[in-house]
């Protein structure tokens, strides 16, 4: 099972993790716009967006933990 990790994932896990890179992915560009431009509140907003996309993460991360833990003790 452990040898096919992303294949055995739910949708609900798959699903987190994508949505979790893709918060990381925009508030890292909103940083290099934020920045470029000037534009301190951008900037500071950005840091939201990637902190969301980190929180994210760890539920997905939980989620998956669970899973785990349910499907070994079958």
């Amino acid at each position: 099972m452990l040898n096919e990790f992303w294949a055995t994932a739910s949708a609900t896990y798959k699903t987190l993790v994508f949505g979790a890179m893709g918060l990381i992915a925009v508030g890292i560009i909103l940083t290099i716009i934020g920045n470029t431009s000037h534009n301190q509140g951008l900037a500071v907003t950005s840091l939201f967006v990637i902190g969301l996309g980190l929180v994210l993460h760890v539920v997905a991360r939980v989620v998956r933990g669970q899973q785990v833990r349910k499907s070994l003790k079958k």
